[in-house]
């Protein structure tokens, strides 16, 4: 991932993390969120059957801040962005995520830069995209 020209965070094998962080979001989204990335298994075993989790292989993670998920379309053509969390609420929590997986993986974790005009290169092998909402738990 690159700012402005310029490699700020890169990773070999791992997650690409797209966060959203909604207004009403809490530590308690950031724990068991975190906790879930480490422990999600799909990455393949010998079998070829996904049944790893990023623990198991040593993975590495990269952790982009993307409000624009909280997109809301339904109304016109020009999304709008109601529903995602504000900066005094986003970056705390951002930071938290980072700081959080970064310690359950026992590796760094990448990041970018909160606000800035990102370009994110993604190889993704699989390929295996997954849409996880913290206030869908069940």
């Amino acid at each position: 991932m690159s700012i402005g020209g310029e490699e700020k965070s890169s990773i070999k094998s791992g997650f690409l993390v797209l966060l959203g962080v909604e207004e009403r979001d809490t530590r308690e989204d950031v724990d068991w969120l975190a906790n879930k990335l480490a422990n999600l298994r799909v990455f393949d075993d010998d079998e070829g059957v996904m049944n790893r989790s990023i623990l198991d292989v040593g993975g590495e993670a990269l952790v982009v801040s993307q409000f624009t998920l909280f997109a809301s379309y339904k109304k016109g053509n020009r999304p709008s962005w109601f529903r995602a969390g504000s900066h005094e609420v986003s970056i705390p929590l951002y930071e938290s995520f980072c700081s959080t997986l970064e310690k359950i993986i026992g590796k760094p974790v990448g990041t970018g830069e909160f606000g800035a005009n990102m370009q994110v290169a993604l190889v993704n092998d699989g390929p295996v995209t997954i849409c996880i909402d913290t206030k869908n738990k069940e």
